[in-house]
Formats: C-alpha cells, structure tokens, sequence
C-alpha cells in the first residue's frame, strides 16, 4: 500500500517549516491572530514581517481560511 500525495495548499507545509523555522501550528495561530484580515492581507502581512515567499504565504493563508470557514 502506498501513501496518498499530499496535494494542495497543505502540500507545502513541509518546506515552509524547515525554510521559516516554525511549525504550521504557530503560522496558523499568527494568521488567526490577525483576523479579520482579508486573505492577500494576509498574504501580505507574511511576505512583509517574515519575508515569505507569495506561494508558500498563499498556501498557508488558503488552507487556514478554509479550516475556519467551517
């Protein structure tokens, strides 16, 4: 049996804690911190104040909104 890929947003998670050197947990609670900002705000706030690059700060903006959309 093999593993399902990993796809999507969550797909990066991988590379964006060992290139920021935060867990995916502390991102999303730094996002969440943030509310109600919109998501290229947010985008923007993580590109900005940690020098993210835009995909790997899209990513995890997409996949956090999304979790809190319910």
């Amino acid at each position: 049996m093999s593993e399902e890929k990993i796809t999507g947003p969550a797909s990066y998670f991988p590379s964006i804690e060992k290139k920021y050197g935060r867990t995916i947990a502390e991102w999303k609670a730094f996002l969440r911190g943030r509310y109600p900002a919109k998501h290229m705000e947010l985008v923007a706030m993580l590109k900005d104040e940690h020098g993210m690059g835009h995909g790997h700060a899209n990513a995890l903006v997409a996949h956090t909104l999304g979790e809190d959309k319910g």
